[in-house]
């Protein structure tokens, strides 16, 4: 059975709600899952799992967010993450989703080996809440 972690931050709750869609997508292909808050998880949540997604929404400058999640992010600048298979999700309001971008290149330079990504403005429709679920089925086959 494989492991994978979902660790995010979500201010509005949208991020939170993509998440729980991740969750229920590789827990319906059989992995089983944790998920946790960023400022709840460990450097062992990440390297322990098979897979692993985070979730941000975008915040200042279009970054994810720079109080709790780059700070977990960068704790993996220099540790061995051995191209670990990665999704990355989040909401933006205002920037059309450019964040994404910057954070996919962030994550390969940390040697994760980013293979799912998911950006929603605002709200997630169904439609996205069905590449969620999607996203966690892929990162667990």
């Amino acid at each position: 059975m494989k492991k994978l972690t979902i660790i995010y931050l979500s201010n509005g709750g949208n991020v939170e709600v993509l998440a729980n869609h991740i969750a229920k997508g590789a827990k319906d292909a059989g992995a089983e899952v944790l998920i946790k808050l960023v400022s709840e998880a460990t450097m062992e949540d990440v390297t322990g799992a098979d897979a692993v997604a985070f979730g941000s929404p975008s915040m200042d400058n279009n970054r994810i967010d720079q109080k709790e999640m780059q700070p977990f992010i960068d704790k993996f600048k220099l540790a061995p993450v051995n191209n670990k298979t990665t999704g990355l999700f989040g909401s933006y309001g205002w920037d059309n989703g450019e964040f994404m971008n910057k954070w996919i290149s962030l994550m390969k330079e940390y040697e994760f080996n980013v293979t799912q990504n998911l950006t929603v403005n605002e709200a997630p429709s169904n439609e996205q809440l069905a590449e969620a679920e999607k996203m966690g089925k892929s990162l667990v086959k």
